[in-house]
């Protein structure tokens, strides 16, 4: 007993001995004895602290991030899917995001074929919104901002002759092409996150910091699980990529000397709701669609099945981000401003699914919320133990925030060490193993189709697609040694079997049925109210064994 009780004393210094007195007297007696050493902890599970993770963990930075709820689970999940310059940030003077944002479109489309791809856009010409020469100049711009290898440029087009005039109203004959990108945002934070991991950060899921106190020497904050488990962290820097929550946190839970402000910016939370229904149109390209209120909206194949149109700008006054809903009047409006475009009015009961995100916005004093800069700012505090605070940005900058964000760290940390990630494939990404050298990226992923469908010829083609897209060279983790469909194990929902949704769960944090339909996949729209609740009761139960209580709670 002696022995284990001098034993359990040097343990206690070596967690102990680096740890001001002071801040080790602070922690609850319960947690006292569970301090975890890392260089970051990023509080935030959204695409920019994901993203941030990824490219410390790059860098050899010892990174922990925890997230209060699942990855993605709000605004990075809730975007119009779209990796894009903003043509029309064009109009509000913001070439600067406008070019960085192009420089990044291609960079991103090369790093994961299998979840992002070319896009071509076509703008109807309303002449009662902006002149034909407007919007050339526009377009000549956006074609020329940045370098393209990739992308083809824009040109006008007859859309009495073209297929994209076929489902729109007779008056509209002409109109402009240009290309954008595509991109599964949900799943880019979980292939961030899996690169992170996998470059040796620690990923908490369903993890909230409930405190963080900082000193000369670090921080000291104070985990909490979902199901109550309390944990200590002692991190040399903190990154608050909190999103929607990036000033409150400041505010509530970062705990500052006496007398010092960790808050010195405002955030505009504006919410931005989209709404899908049934096809509209059997082609490959969208729709941008000017409006008579200055505004665009979007209209995008989606899901095979389906077209996505979105998004409205409301901004929040004192309302839960995450609580963020559709409004009937939001509804109303989508299905009226594409109404005036389409031949076929759409009207709010052809609406099967909706989703609201929340755009943490820095505060520039524009009175339009949808005039507000998209772009980003680092603000770097070191009166203490370095904080740095992400506020604002945009999905298709998320590596460049994330490149600049580390690039910050380390000088605050006096480390800095080289960026990496320009050029790096994210996770799945690297599909050379499967088809040799990479090309086009659309062209790539089709190679590599074919390439599943020739390892795995028992696979049906519509679920080798499937699982292609969503996992890309990672597909054999998934199938793993599987000689037939019936090696997948039972089909809980139709395509949808035992052996990915294990994956789902040990590999990429999926802990609910949500978690699986609606972020992992957007499987929930092809499944019956039932085979979505047997998905979730499927993943309550496997996710109650003891590793999945760990994983999960």
């Amino acid at each position: 007993m002696k022995e284990y009780e001098n034993a359990s004393s040097e343990i206690s210094e070596q967690i102990h001995g680096s740890i001001p007195p002071s801040v080790v007297s602070a922690i609850p007696p319960s947690t006292s004895a569970a301090i975890t050493d890392c260089d970051v902890l990023i509080v935030g599970g959204g695409i920019n602290g994901c993203g941030i993770a990824r490219d410390l963990a790059g860098r050899g930075f010892r990174v922990l991030l925890c997230e209060k709820d699942d990855l993605a689970a709000h605004t990075s999940s809730s975007s119009t899917k779209l990796i894009h310059g903003g043509l029309r940030y064009l109009e509000y003077y913001e070439f600067s995001l406008v070019r960085k944002a192009l420089q990044e479109r291609e960079v991103l489309l090369k790093s994961a074929p299998h979840i992002m791809w070319p896009l071509r856009f076509v703008m109807p010409h309303d002449p009662s919104m902006r002149p034909a020469w407007m919007v050339r100049i526009g377009l000549f711009m956006y074609d020329h901002l940045a370098k393209r290898e990739v992308l083809p440029g824009s040109r006008a087009i007859d859309l009495r002759s073209h297929a994209a005039g076929e489902p729109l109203k007779p008056q509209f004959k002409r109109g402009f092409v240009y290309s954008d990108g595509w991109v599964d945002d949900a799943r880019l934070v979980v292939l961030n996150a899996l690169d992170a991991r996998a470059k040796g950060a620690e990923v908490l899921t369903r993890t909230r910091c409930v405190s963080a106190r900082r000193d000369v020497d670090g921080w000291t904050a104070l985990l909490e699980s979902a199901g109550g488990a309390q944990r200590t962290v002692r991190a040399r820097a903190v990154v608050n990529a909190a999103g929607p929550w990036a000033e409150s946190f400041l505010r509530g839970v970062a705990h500052a000397a006496k007398g010092e402000a960790l808050a010195t910016r405002h955030l505009r939370l504006v919410k931005g709701s989209h709404i899908v229904v049934p096809r509209l149109f059997k082609h490959d390209h969208a729709y941008i669609f000017q409006n008579p209120d200055k505004r665009i909206i979007f209209a995008i194949p989606y899901q095979d099945y389906f077209t996505l149109i979105g998004t409205t700008d409301i901004e929040l006054n004192g309302d839960d981000p995450g609580a963020a809903r559709i409004g009937a009047d939001e509804i109303d409006y989508l299905c009226t401003q594409a109404s005036r475009y389409f031949e076929k009015p759409i009207v709010p009961a052809d609406v099967v699914w909706t989703y609201s995100g929340v755009r943490p916005l820095l505060d520039d004093d524009s009175g339009d919320p949808s005039a507000v800069t998209r772009d980003y700012l680092l603000e770097s505090n070191t009166g203490a133990a370095p904080l740095l605070s992400v506020w604002g940005g945009k999905i298709t900058t998320f590596r460049k925030l994330a490149e600049d964000a580390a690039d910050e760290v380390g000088r605050m940390l006096g480390d800095a060490r080289p960026a990496w990630t320009e050029g790096a494939f994210l996770a799945g990404g690297d599909l050379s193993g499967w088809i040799g050298t990479a090309a086009r990226p659309d062209d790539d992923f089709e190679r590599f189709v074919a390439a599943v469908g020739s390892k795995y010829p028992w696979l049906d083609a519509a679920l080798a697609r499937r699982l292609a897209r969503a996992y890309g060279a990672r597909i054999s983790n998934v199938i793993g040694d599987a000689q037939s469909t019936a090696d997948l194990g039972a089909a809980v929902a139709p395509g949808l079997h035992e052996r990915e949704l294990r994956y789902l769960h040990n590999e990429e944090w999926a802990c609910s049925g949500d978690d699986v339909l609606w972020r992992r996949s957007k499987l929930g729209l092809h499944l019956t109210r039932q085979e979505r609740e047997q998905v979730g009761t499927w993943m309550e139960i496997n996710t109650s064994s003891q590793e999945g209580i760990a994983a999960c709670n």
